[in-house]
């Protein structure tokens, strides 16, 4: 199993793990494209363990196509990354959120 298909396993069940029959009607997890190219991924924690936790701004900005910038902002996770960079905020995501979850 290769690290993109290990944090994919990990976003689904972490998802999974929130859905009550309520939460999944207000909230849930985007991914989508930007036209930097690039990704953008918008998380709701609104109702979950991490939504009083905080992931200051972090912006790596490597070369054009390979950045990454997190950030938490009213109870939602942010993300936006280069054309490659998805596994590495997803990795970002699911390392602040272990480490967050009691």
């Amino acid at each position: 199993m290769t690290e993109s298909e290990h944090v994919l396993d990990w976003l689904q069940d972490w998802y999974a793990d929130q859905c009550n029959e309520d939460w999944e009607h207000e909230w849930g997890v985007k991914i989508a494209t930007l036209d930097n190219p690039g990704w953008t991924v918008t998380i709701d924690l609104e109702e979950t363990d991490l939504e009083e936790c905080e992931y200051p701004r972090q912006d790596v900005n490597r070369s054009t196509h390979d950045w990454v910038w997190v950030w938490t902002s009213e109870k939602i996770f942010h993300a936006r990354c280069g054309p490659g960079n998805l596994t590495e905020a997803l990795t970002l995501f699911r390392s602040w959120a272990t480490a967050n979850t009691p």
